[in-house]
Order: structure tokens, then sequence, then C-alpha cells
């Protein structure tokens, strides 16, 4: 397995399988190309892909650099242990469920990181879906140093409702709770 940064090369099988993983609707052509733009600052990527030994995407992680996305209702900066300024996103990440257990997660995590860092940001907020099996996104992003700031309810709903995406719990009415968790770097 090797990672490589995110390429539109690559962006028909992160479709694939983000929509297996997240949920159908969860992410399309239009969608991607707006993700892997508020990636990129100063030549650097922030988003990456883990590939198999047959050119086969087996997870990614997506990452909003530090002032390229848009705070919204669902964030807590007051709250956050740096400024606005300093603060990228982690959007999500994907692991194929025959590739998950294999430590692919904190390498795309500390590959994100080490770009992030190269492009200024000081640490990353995410919202990470507690109801995933066994809360694993909360175990994991927690593992990782992640700090809990605050759980919203119905985070997703309105994207079922104006996009809609289907929540592979809840299906067109998603009533997940995200956790939204900072990690400083």
């Amino acid at each position: 397995m090797k990672l490589t940064q995110l390429s539109h090369n690559y962006f028909s099988q992160v479709i694939s399988l983000g929509n297996l993983v997240h949920g159908e609707n969860y992410l399309d052509d239009k969608k991607l190309e707006q993700i892997y733009q508020m990636g990129l600052k100063n030549g650097l990527n922030a988003s990456f892909v883990a590939i198999n030994e047959f050119d086969q995407v087996v997870g990614f992680r997506l990452t909003y650099c530090a002032e390229q996305w848009t705070i919204d209702k669902w964030c807590t900066p007051s709250k956050w242990p740096v400024g606005t300024e300093s603060m990228a996103y982690f959007k999500c990440i994907a692991i194929h469920p025959q590739s998950q257990g294999q430590g692919i997660g904190p390498k795309l995590l500390a590959a994100s990181v080490n770009v992030l860092k190269q492009q200024g940001a000081k640490a990353g907020v995410a919202h990470l879906w507690k109801q995933s099996p066994g809360n694993g996104a909360v175990k994991y992003f927690t593992k990782s140093g992640g700090k809990l700031v605050k759980l919203h309810d119905d985070r997703w709903l309105e994207n079922c409702v104006n996009d809609g995406y289907e929540c592979p719990i809840c299906g067109n009415e998603c009533h997940c709770q995200a956790a939204e968790m900072v990690l400083e770097f």
C-alpha cells in the first residue's frame, strides 16, 4: 500500500468509496472538485489516497487548508485552542471495509497533518460520525490525539434534505450525532 496526494486520476474511485462507506450521494464530481480545491495551498495538497498494489483506492483522507473553508453553525471556534486563521478542517476519511484495521487511517491522517503544518496550520477540526460502527470514527480520532469540543445533533439532516444524502443508518432523514473534535499539531 502506498499513499499519494489526491489527484483527478482517483476521483471516480474516491467517489465510489465515499458513497460506499458514508452513504449514497455523499460525494459526486462537483463536491469532490470543491473539496480538492479547498485542500490546495502554496502548491501543496492536504488530501491523500491510499492505493493498493492493483492501483485501487482503498482509503482516502479529504482535508481543507486553513482559511480555505467556511466556518458554519456546526463549528465552535470559541472553544478551539487556535484562531480560525490557523484551523484546518478534516472533511472525511473512508477506508474500504476489506482494508480496515490495517493502520491506513492513521497513516492518511499523518500525511495530511504533515502538509497542513507546511501550509501554516496549527490544528484541524473534524465532525466525526458518532454512530459509525462501534463508534470507530471517534475512537480513531481520539487515539490520534483529538479532543472533543462539542456534540451536535442532526448534523447531516440538512444534507439529506438539500443534497439527497442517504445515511447508511438513518436513510434519507439522518439524525446521527457529530462529535466536533480538534487535533493540535
